[in-house]
Parts: C-alpha cells; sequence; structure tokens
C-alpha cells in the first residue's frame, strides 16, 4: 500500500510497523553510519563527477574508493522538503508544510510518525543531529530564551547541534539539544519574519554595516556584516561568526564521535552548511579557487569531510562505519547575493551537463552527487542504479534490522547502495516548490504548470506549456521534448505518475514565493 497522506500514517496500526528484513547476520557488527548532507552542491562541483577548476580531494577519495552514482537523486529541488523525505521516507509533496521554512517555523516533523532516526535509536544506535537542519523547530510561537520543545531531539536524535533554517535566515544561533548555546540572559533573542524591532538597524537603513551586498531577497537584520532574511533582536554574544562556522561544527561532530563506546553504534546525520549562501569560507579557503566565495566555500565543505573522515580513522572507527556523502538538491549560482559567483564562473559547470538546478523540474533540480563509502567493504565503482535519498530510510533500515513501517514511499535499495547490483528504483516522483514530475527509467516527464521560465535567480524552473517528455540517456539536457513523437508512452507514463500522486498534481497548482 502506499500512504496518500499523512493522516494515513499516523493511523496505521502497530502490526503495520513490521521490519522489512534484516541485511546482516545477527552475530555480525552492525556499522556506524554516517549521512553527510551538503547544501545546494552540484555534481559538477566535485573532482570525482569532472569538475576542474575545484579541487576536492576529500570526497573525491570517499567516490573513488567507493560506489558514485551517477543517477542519485534528492526528492526535491529545495532544501526543506528534500531532508523532509530522507528522514520520514515519506514523499515531501504528501505534507502541505513541507516547502521552505522561515527560521521561526515550527517542527515540521510530527512527533508521532516513524522516524529514521527513531529507528535507529530503536535498533540500540547512538543518533545525532550537527549542522544545518532547517525542518522547523518549536511550536510556531519559539521562546529562544528557553528550551525549544519539540526539536531534533524529539523525532529521533539524542545529541542535536543545529542551525534553525539556512545560514541566511535569522536566528543566527547554534541551537544544542534544545538550547540557545551561549546565549545571556540579560540580552534575549527576538525573531519575527513579519516586520523589525524598532530601532535596530537592516540592509536597507544602515547599508553602512554590510561587509556583502545583498542581490535579492536578503536585506534585513544585518548580522557579522552580512544581510540576512528576517528580523533579529539581541542574543548578541550567541551570534555566530559565518567564518567560522565550518571549524565549529567539524568540532562538534569530533566531540560527539569521542563520546562514542565501543559497545554502541552510532548514526550521525551532518549538515553541511556550504555552499549555501551566504558564502563566507574561513579566511584560509579564501582564493583557494578563481570562482571567488562559491568556489571557496565547496573546498572549505571538503575539508570539513576529510577532517571527519580522518578523525574516524584515528579513532578505529572507519573500518566499521558507512559513509553517505550527497546534497540537498541541485545548485544555483546567484542565490541573493553579489559575492561574484556568476561573474567568475567561467566554464565551470555546476549542474554536470543537466538542465535547470535548485528550484526547477527539470532534472538539475534533484539529480545530485551520491557517494557510498565503506572501507573494505565495498568495491570500487561506478553505479549507473536509479537511486534516491528517499530509499536512505528503508534501505538502512535492512542493513542494520530496523523496523521500517509500512505504507511508507522509501523503498529498500540496499543491494544497489552496497554495489550488488546495478537495478535500483524503477521510478521516482520528484517535487520543487510544490511542483510534481516524474522520472521512470531513462525518461523524465514533467507535466504542464503556468508561470515563469526563469525565477529571480535566473535558473529555469522547467514550467511548460503541455506535457514534456525527454530521454536523459541521449538528452542528459533536455534539449529534446519528444512527446509529440511518442504520443503512446506519455500517456503511460502519465497514468503511472497520476496513480501516484492523484490529487496532489494539477496544473494550477501555485508556485511557493521565493522569501
Amino acid at each position: 500500500m502506499r500512504l496518500h497522506d499523512k493522516k494515513m500514517l499516523l493511523t496505521l496500526s502497530p502490526l503495520a510497523l513490521a521490519a522489512v528484513g534484516c541485511a546482516q547476520a545477527e552475530d555480525e557488527q552492525r556499522p556506524n553510519v554516517l549521512l553527510i548532507v551538503a547544501d545546494d552542491l552540484g555534481m559538477g562541483d566535485l573532482g570525482a563527477y569532472g569538475a576542474t577548476e575545484i579541487r576536492t580531494p576529500n570526497i573525491d577519495s570517499l567516490a573513488g574508493n567507493g560506489i558514485r552514482f551517477t543517477d542519485g537523486y534528492a526528492t526535491s529541488a529545495t532544501s526543506t522538503p528534500s531532508r523532509y523525505a530522507m528522514f520520514t521516507g515519506l514523499y515531501p509533496w504528501r505534507n502541505a508544510d513541507a516547502k521552505i521554512l522561515p527560521g521561526d517555523a515550527p517542527l515540521l516533523i510530527p512527533t508521532d510518525i516513524p522516524t529514521m532516526p527513531k529507528m535507529f535509536q530503536a535498533a540500540g544506535y547512538n543518533t545525532a543531529a550537527i549542522g544545518k537542519w532547517h525542518l522547523g523547530m518549536g511550536d510556531g510561537n519559539t521562546d529562544w530564551n528557553k528550551e525549544i520543545v519539540p526539536s531534533a531531539n524529539t523525532v529521533g536524535f539524542d545529541t542535536t547541534c543545529l542551525i534553525a533554517a539556512t545560514n541566511d535566515r535569522v536566528p543566527t544561533v547554534y541551537v544544542k539539544n534544545g538550547f540557545v548555546e551561549g546565549l545571556d540572559p540579560e540580552d534575549p533573542i527576538y525573531v519575527s519574519y513579519k516586520k523589525n524591532f524598532e530601532g535596530e538597524p537592516t540592509a536597507l537603513s544602515n547599508p553602512e554595516l554590510m561587509k556583502m551586498k545583498w542581490d535579492h531577497g536578503h536585506n534585513n537584520s544585518v548580522v557579522n556584516g552580512i544581510p540576512r532574511i528576517g528580523f533579529m533582536k539581541g542574543g548578541q554574544k550567541a551570534r555566530w561568526v559565518d567564518e567560522d562556522m565550518a571549524d565549529y561544527f567539524v568540532g562538534q561532530v569530533k566531540s560527539f564521535i569521542d563520546a562514542q563506546s565501543a559497545d554502541k553504534p552510532f548514526f550521525l546525520y551532518y549538515g553541511l552548511h556550504q555552499p549555501h549562501v551566504p558564502r563566507a569560507p574561513h579566511q584560509r579557503f579564501v582564493g583557494s579557487t578563481n570562482l571567488g566565495p562559491r568556489g571557496d566555500a565547496v573546498v572549505e565543505a571538503d575539508w570539513c569531510v576529510g577532517e571527519v573522515i580522518s578523525y574516524l580513522d584515528g579513532k578505529g572507527l572507519l573500518d566499521n562505519t558507512l559513509v553517505i556523502f550527497t546534497s540537498d538538491n541541485g545548485p544555483v549560482i546567484n542565490d541573493g547575493y553579489c559575492d561574484d559567483a556568476v561573474e567568475r564562473l567561467g566554464s565551470h559547470d555546476p549542474k554536470n551537463g543537466t538542465r535547470g538546478g535548485k528550484y526547477s523540474l527539470y532534472d538539475g533540480g534533484t539529480h545530485i552527487p551520491l557517494i557510498v563509502y565503506w572501507k573494505g567493504r565495498i568495491a570500487p565503482m561506478v553505479s549507473d542504479a536509479l537511486v534516491s535519498q528517499l530509499d536512505f530510510f528503508a534501505s538502512l533500515g535492512s542493513l542494520i534490522g530496523g523496523e521500517v513501517p509500512e505504507g511508507i514511499d522509501s523503498e529498500n535499495h540496499l543491494d544497489a547502495f552496497l554495489g550488488k547490483t546495478g537495478a535500483g528504483r524503477d521510478d521516482i516522483v520528484q517535487e520543487a516548490q510544490g511542483r510534481v514530475s516524474y522520472r521512470s527509467g531513462k525518461y523524465a516527464l514533467i507535466p504542464p504548470y503556468k508561470g515563469p521560465q526563469r525565477n529571480i535567480t535566473q535558473n529555469e524552473l522547467g514550467n511548460l506549456p503541455q506535457w514534456g517528455l525527454f530521454d536523459l540517456s541521449t538528452d542528459r539536457g533536455q534539449q529534446n521534448d519528444i512527446a509529440g513523437e511518442n504520443p503512446e508512452l506519455v500517456d503511460s507514463l502519465r497514468a503511472n505518475f497520476l496513480s501516484i500522486v492523484g490529487e496532489h498534481y494539477s496544473p494550477m497548482t501555485p508556485e511557493e514565493k521565493l522569501q
């Protein structure tokens, strides 16, 4: 059975929560699992996928000694819904609230549904979420000066150290196990996404405070010389310094690893903030590329990965740690700041020959880097299996003998993720700002939607006047719409697509407004 809305999941009987299988023998030591998710990183940003303008030796090493997937997908072309699907095993479009969230949004994941981290907990794992979250915190009326509940800790993570949303949104503070870290009670934090606080400077009222200029959308509160989305007052001692964020989170990851014991495995989600805007890498990475801050931020992200992998190795934990590296959605170049990303792009192609990118129904919106590494356990290879982040839940559940609920969208493709088969998914539904499309085998089917060809970032959106069909095996860049030549194939794929999405597809679905 398929779940067609969140309500159905909440009514599943206990008997439905049955284990889908165990790939490991009972007496075999279960692996640690490290899930690293970059932010707005494209396949073409990595040397392993052909990049020449950016050096990424640490990520390339994972790919060269593990499995590099050429047909790996996120479920969504934006961050919040993509991560929602990863942790719940549900298509994000089944939840109407699964869209790009402001920094003061309530927790998106219902606290009473199964989640992947809860599965790991129940299987005896220590669980942690460190880095970018962007799935909401609190109940919608959050007091940042008290314990924030519900939170990531409520949905399956024992240890958390997170940013509430993105590094361009307020509040610009770290939230550790439900509490703002370093908060001075004499200087309370206030956050609003509706109006500014009286007397507080913004990018519009006090442009002299900016060390980074905004291009679109980022003209509210200025923190660390960088204009943000949203308004914030107070919490001066708790505010982060963007240039130190990479080191801070690497330190938090190492601290979590230090706290682990040999008798209990761990599941660690590490959400990198790079190369999401604002791109403010530490000074030691500035000038690492000729691409400006965006390229330098990718180099910084690669360093973060290298630090963590090296630390695991030094602790004697790497041999028994399954590492997954991926990105939440496709890339974007100009996402709201004047950082020379467009001007210095040159021949560098973050989309790796695909069309669209972040926000798009075209393939580049969700076609992402995906690498699986397990030292000494996985033979190095390149796989063209169709795989999705949606399937982490069921597949990892099979690996550790965890209980995976029936009726979710996640499928068990553990053999594909471990390189034991070249067969993956038959099909998958993709989402971009509330709109959906379909990938089946080598074909991409885009239904008609009204709307502009590009948004303010200049990424193509994939809004077509009629059903579009593309053969990705021969037309990676989706330049040749073959729908008119293949009416029977379109009819067949459309029927399959509509059988999954049902009423969730309408050509009149409004595109979510960028904020």
